[in-house]
């Protein structure tokens, strides 16, 4: 990418493109975690809870911490072309 320009809109487009399946890939599984939270036994509890929070952090990391977090890595990357 020549442009830093062109690297955000691809990194934008990509977060556009996956943010969906993202969102449905997280619910369906925090579902399954919280049946197993309010249903399980004491030792699933702990488990359970453990794997709701890291849901949603993973989620939210995913979307919002690691694509700026790349655009600002390629930014102060030295070129190669210089």
């Amino acid at each position: 990418f020549r442009k830093k320009g062109q690297f955000v809109n691809t990194v934008n487009n990509s977060i556009n493109e996956v943010l969906s399946r993202t969102i449905m890939t997280s619910l369906s599984t925090l579902i399954v975690v919280v049946v197993l939270f309010f249903f399980g036994g004491e030792v699933v509890h702990d488990f359970a809870l453990a794997m709701i929070i890291g849901i949603l952090v993973g989620t939210y990391s995913s979307v919002f911490v690691a694509s700026p977090i790349v655009v600002e890595w390629e930014a102060h990357r030295p070129s190669r072309f210089k």
